[in-house]
């Protein structure tokens, strides 16, 4: 793990990327940060990803293999745009039902717009809320899912235990993530562009680094997938595991309400 890492035991909560701030501080700062990059979102992942953060959520939906069934609720937080959500609903042949959950409006205006062209909006319920304090009864979805957000959340540990009481019995947690690359070579290469290029890259795209600039640096503080797999079993749930993808650039972790 990297120096600049927090572990299981937190850190997250007072960490604006590589900057502390105070209790109750970082949340407005990451609201900025996405309400200014809400509508270049999707570019702003292909840049940062290489174009890779496709093929992972493809991958992501796979594990998930969403039934075929007017009843199967999934809740897929800090998912404004509809990204994840769109997939599962396609990959149920349009009958699963999907609630996208986000704290931010102008990332869920996005993603409503785009429901409405893809003519999905009756699968689809936008939600603005916090994953930190969900509003939803107990045992609500079959599915929790979270792509890219978890890191942003300043209670990581409060949102997880949120999950799991909102998912019912046999319920899955899926969290996709930027994580820990663990092969040598790959580490600094990926490192360089990271912090050389993708800021630059999104200065030309948006006119402002510093999205990217905290974006990059929230990445390198996230815990290990180990530490993070622990903060999943801690809130209670069963049989986690994680797959990496493209060397630990990314990692899907998963967890069963059982």
């Amino acid at each position: 793990m990297t120096d600049e890492r927090v572990s299981a035991n937190g850190g997250m909560e007072t960490s604006f990327g590589f900057r502390e701030v105070g209790a109750g501080e970082k949340q407005p700062l990451v609201n900025d940060v996405f309400h200014k990059v809400a509508k270049r979102y999707d570019i702003m992942n292909d840049v940062m990803s290489a174009g890779l953060h496709r093929v992972w959520k493809d991958a992501m939906i796979a594990a998930l293999n969403p039934p075929r069934r007017e009843d199967y609720r999934v809740l897929d937080v800090a998912g404004g745009t509809g990204d994840i959500a769109f997939r599962i609903v396609e990959a149920s042949d349009r009958k699963a039902h999907a609630t996208v959950l986000d704290i931010n409006g102008s990332m869920l205006a996005v993603g409503a717009e785009r429901a409405r062209k893809k003519g999905l909006a009756a699968k689809l319920q936008f939600v603005e809320a916090n994953a930190e304090d969900l509003p939803f009864a107990a045992n609500s979805f079959d599915a929790y899912t979270i792509a890219f957000g978890i890191r942003n959340v300043p209670r990581i540990e409060v949102a997880l235990k949120e999950a799991y009481r909102v998912l019912k019995r046999g319920g899955r947690l899926l969290v996709l993530e930027f994580s820990e690359v663990e092969i040598p070579l790959l580490d600094s290469l990926y490192d360089a562009w990271s912090f050389r290029a993708i800021p630059k890259f999104g200065k030309l795209i948006t006119g402002d680094d510093a999205p990217y600039q905290y974006l990059v640096e929230s990445i390198r503080k996230f815990p290990n997938q180990r530490h993070f797999a622990a903060m999943i079993r801690e809130a209670g749930f069963s049989r986690v595991s994680f797959t990496n993808y493209t060397g630990g650039i990314a990692a899907l972790h998963s967890g069963w309400k059982i």
